[in-house]
């Protein structure tokens, strides 16, 4: 059969460019195999010997070669195969290995063996007329060293590094470093014997039985002919292979056939093997014919390259295309990959560390959508949609969680070292992170900081996420009016996103984040849905171990994320929302927090920004107490923050400004001479200079100067002579401490300390914002101050009432001051429960239905409203009634029913902090506020008369007695 392919390659043309010349070894081929010709017995005992590689060794074969051609027959059997030792006696081998490619019996194949000891071993085997050794391919280990030579390898380790099933082969050649090996037949390791060199115990293995005449060897041996057979006609290539180690063949049977398609095909290692280790013939061809058939296809897809290169080769472009023919080939062989391919590559190496945790229905998905990629155009939209859909899978970081840190001492100090004050509030996250260390983990609560602007809530999560060792994350909601923010949109959609809490995950890394839901009380409501109710699956402990984001369409666990919300007013949130939160709320900030607050951390932070030294700026607590008290009446420090880095900022200018005018004049002896004198004013500033910012001063006397500046120091000039300064209003009244000018230099050093006291305050941030919160120092008949809660904290109310006109059935009440219905509500109340008691007292008194009632509120550009002024209105129209002032610095809130009952109000602390700045000694709270007043700080209740009350009798005689009433 082969011997109709050895004529087929023999006579086959040969195209000009691919055609070469055979070797010159290829003689020494010849002759040898001539001589197994003319001894049959010899020939059934020797191979035909091939190998990809032999073309370029075959030189080093003609030397046994030209052996064989000049002896006898039988001299040439005894030098090929010597009778004293036969392969089949050998159990006991040298172990060799192959690091590329098997050896097939049959086939030779030169190696280079770089160890000392196995070269020596291999010499001795030709002396004991014993040239056997055993081949066996090194495994295909990825985590292996390339850099460590195979011989590095010794014992044990080395056999473990080879395949069992190897070839045995005769020792033809040895020449320095390389040596020549002609396959014989199979083997298999069974044991190990020496370990330096390896040497082991074999097994022979023997071909499985078949049937010559089974149609279906026949039929597969037939296509393994023909295969190669169109290969010849395809590739020149093979024709120069088959030409040059086949022009001996002689006979072949099925087994033969087998090896021969796979020792000159272009198997890879792994190939090789497993044709190597195939017993069952059958089986062999087929695996054969496999490998000679892709050579085939290699061949087609060659040709087809080719043709479709050469058609757009021109002079200008064949480098160029040369370089496009060599990457297209190696796309088809598969040594570069594609575009999907790699990122099938990408995306499966994203899953590969964390692939078991992995829920089990999202790793389905993933592997659906990687099959689905493969069969779509790269240039189709779907194929984007669902490459963008896989990113996003393999990007959220499955079952990755930071470790969690529950050191209750620790998150003590790093609440204390962020915050000042907060003592409740602090409290109560230490207690949320002792139950997650008790729990192990701190999940299944939703918390709610609820304070007016300015407090710390933000930065408190930040600092709860500092404590526990997690990830911040932080996203606003204020005005948010489209679900697909919090739940994402359909992946039909152009531009499709997931929602927010995906896009947290993806961007921190791990599943169990905090993260700040900023503004939660503004979220709106528009055309695309009410994201208040989307949020209910989000923040539900209950439903978001399953939250289905419309994007990605599979369920997410985010019942390890710790949600913390902020809000300036609870009341606007929705109530299944606020439902499933515990509100932890932040009032504010008394004066005496705001001043440690601003020394310790505010005004630090703003002076390490602005570039400004310690020692440069002396900001007394003066002007801090001033600061705060006339322009920062608010709850929180924001504004206080602003004021400060606005001082800051004009200082940083005014010490800029200085040391340019410094750098600008450089005096020395001698031009003291020539120029007039120059005056420095009181403050240290240089009179003459051109300077625009500079604030007017008078010019100080000579006698003045001179106590100042000695006459040793240098007087410092400027080039112009007039003598007084320009002047501007908005510059600050810089006060400097200290001036030096060294006389032994001939440059002039300005050494200042600016000082902003409370004095020169409003140079810095210009007329005080708010007077005092008491328009009047001893409130006037019909006048009564309440105390009211704003969103900026806690203030003080004046309610008055005066007397429009009086008649018979006159009475009557107008309302001004931008009330709210509650608050005229509670204005008609207070009328008919004032008439009520004014009965009570003075049963003849018809002053309130003969009199008609003007009832304002100040500041009535201001809305106000709200379930807290009845008590204040009747106090306050009692006055008016009985012409009786109400008691002296009394504030008072709460609301009253028709029956005269006391009711409780919220925002104690934020109105007792509003009492306190005010100046007021008493207080009238209501009975069931007593416990909120109770935890509230020693500082804040320090110094007030505080009277809980039931009914209005009470508040009637704590007003209006001249008798001093101890606290209830």
């Amino acid at each position: 059969m082969l011997k109709l392919l050895c004529r087929l390659a023999s006579q086959s043309p040969l195209s000009p460019k691919l055609a070469r010349p055979i070797p010159d070894s290829s003689a020494a081929f010849g002759r040898v195999f001539y001589s197994l010709r003319r001894n049959p017995n010899l020939h059934r005992r020797v191979f035909f010997c091939s190998s990809s590689d032999a073309s370029e060794d075959a030189g080093k074969v003609a030397a046994a070669a030209s052996e064989v051609d000049s002896a006898d027959e039988d001299d040439s059997v005894n030098a090929i195969l010597p009778t004293v030792f036969r392969p089949e006696d050998c159990f006991t081998v040298l172990a060799l290995p192959l690091t590329h490619r098997p050896l097939f019996p049959g086939f030779y194949m030169p190696i280079y063996v770089k160890d000392p000891k196995v070269l020596a071993a291999l010499e001795e085997s030709q002396r004991r007329q014993a040239p056997f050794a055993g081949a066996f391919l090194v495994k295909d280990e990825p985590d292996s060293d390339p850099e460590k030579n195979i011989y590095d390898y010794k014992g044990q380790e080395l056999l473990n590094r080879l395949h069992k099933v190897g070839t045995l082969a005769r020792i033809t050649a040895i020449q320095g470093e390389q040596v020549i090996l002609v396959g014989h037949r199979r083997l298999r390791i069974t044991e190990m014997v020496e370990e330096d060199p390896l040497t082991v115990n074999v097994d022979h293995l023997k071909d499985l039985p078949y049937d010559k005449d089974d149609d279906v060897i026949k039929a597969t041996s037939f296509e393994v002919i023909s295969t190669v057979r169109d290969v010849l006609q395809k590739s020149s290539l093979w024709r120069d292979h088959v030409q040059t180690y086949t022009k001996h063949i002689g006979e072949f049977n099925y087994p033969r056939l087998a090896d021969f398609g796979a020792a000159i095909s272009g198997a890879n290692r792994v190939q090789g093997q497993q044709v190597l280790e195939e017993l069952d013939v059958l089986r062999r061809l087929q695996l054969s014919l496999e490998l000679v058939k892709k050579e085939m296809e290699i061949s087609k897809i060659q040709e087809t390259i080719a043709k479709a290169i050469e058609e757009k080769i021109s002079g200008e472009q064949r480098r160029y295309l040369l370089n496009e023919q060599l990457k297209a080939i190696k796309k088809e062989l598969g040594l570069e990959t594609d575009d999907k391919t790699a990122l099938t590559g990408k995306f499966k190496e994203r899953i590969g560390p964390n692939k078991e945790k992995i829920p089990a229905h999202v790793l389905q998905v993933i592997e659906e959508e990687l099959t689905k990629l493969q069969l779509l155009e790269a240039s189709s939209s779907e194929f984007n949609v669902t490459r963008n859909y896989l990113d996003w899978l393999t990007a959220l970081p499955w079952g990755n969680y930071s470790d969690e840190n529950f050191d209750v001492v620790r998150a003590q100090e790093i609440l204390d070292e962020d915050h000042y004050g907060l003592t409740d509030v602090k409290e109560r996250i230490l207690e949320f992170i002792a139950v997650g260390k008790l729990r192990g983990t701190a999940q299944g609560k939703i918390i709610c900081l609820s304070g007016p602007p300015g407090v710390g809530k933000t930065s408190i999560g930040r600092s709860i996420a500092r404590a526990l060792n997690r990830k911040f994350y932080r996203f606003s909601v204020g005005g948010l009016s489209d679900v697909a923010e919090i739940k994402g949109h359909r992946r039909t959609y152009i531009g499709a996103m997931p929602g927010k809490l995906v896009q947290c995950l993806k961007s921190i890394g791990t599943a169990n984040p905090l993260v700040l839901i900023d503004e939660i009380d503004k979220l709106g409501r528009g055309h695309a849905g009410d994201p208040a109710s989307a949020m209910l699956e989000l923040l539900d402990p209950e439903q978001n171990a399953n939250f289905l984001d419309h994007y990605l369409d599979v369920p997410i666990d985010l019942s390890k994320v710790l949600f913390v919300c902020t809000a300036n007013v609870v009341e606007t949130i929705p109530g299944p929302l606020l439902d499933r939160m515990e509100v932890i709320s932040i009032a504010g900030y008394i004066t005496d927090e705001k001043m440690h607050i601003a020394r310790d951390y505010l005004e630090k932070t703003t002076r390490e920004t602005c570039g400004i030294k310690a020692e440069q700026v002396d900001l007394t607590d003066a002007a801090l107490l001033a600061l705060i008290e006339s322009y920062c009446r608010e709850a929180g420090v924001r504004n206080l923050q602003k004021q400060i880095e606005k001082i800051y900022r004009k200082i940083a200018l005014h010490l800029v400004r200085q040391g340019a005018v410094n750098e600008s004049v450089s005096p020395t002896l001698d031009s003291r001479e020539n120029k007039p004198d120059s005056l420095v004013d009181s403050t240290g500033t240089m009179m003459g200079v051109d300077n625009q910012d500079k604030p007017e001063k008078e010019v100080s006397t000579d006698e003045e100067q001179s106590d100042k500046i000695s006459s040793d120091d240098v007087i410092l000039q400027t080039d112009v002579g007039q003598g007084q300064p320009q002047t501007n209003d908005s510059s600050p009244d810089v006060t400097m401490d200290k001036i030096e000018v060294n006389s032994t230099q001939e440059e002039a050093k300005v050494i200042e300390k600016v000082l902003v006291d409370q004095a020169n305050l409003s140079d810095y941030v210009g007329k005080p914002v708010f007077q005092a919160d008491r328009i009047y120092d001893h409130t006037p008949v019909g006048v009564v101050m309440g105390l009211a809660w704003t969103a900026m904290g806690g203030t003080t109310l004046y309610i008055e009432t005066s007397q429009i006109e009086e008649g018979e059935g006159k009475g009557g009440l107008n309302l001004t001051g931008q009330l709210g219905d509650v608050m005229k509500e509670s204005a008609q109340i207070a009328l008919t429960v004032s008439r009520a008691i004014l009965l009570t007292k003075e049963p003849t008194d018809n002053f309130f239905a003969n009199t008609k009632l003007h009832l304002h509120v100040p500041a009535g550009a201001t809305p106000k409203d709200g379930p807290s002024a009845g008590c204040t209105m009747i106090t306050s129209m009692l006055s008016l009634a009985m012409k009786k002032p109400v008691k002296k610095d009394l504030a008072m809130t709460g609301e009253v029913t028709l029956t005269g009952k006391i009711l409780p109000i919220g925002g104690v602390k934020e109105k007792t902090i509003a009492a306190k700045r005010s100046g007021v000694k008493t207080i009238i709270f209501p009975a069931a506020n007593r416990r909120d007043f109770d935890e509230l700080a020693s500082n804040v209740k320090e110094g007030l008369d505080v009277h809980f009350v039931d009914g209005y009798s009470e508040i009637y005689d704590l007003a209006f007695s001249d008798e001093k009433v101890g606290e209830n």
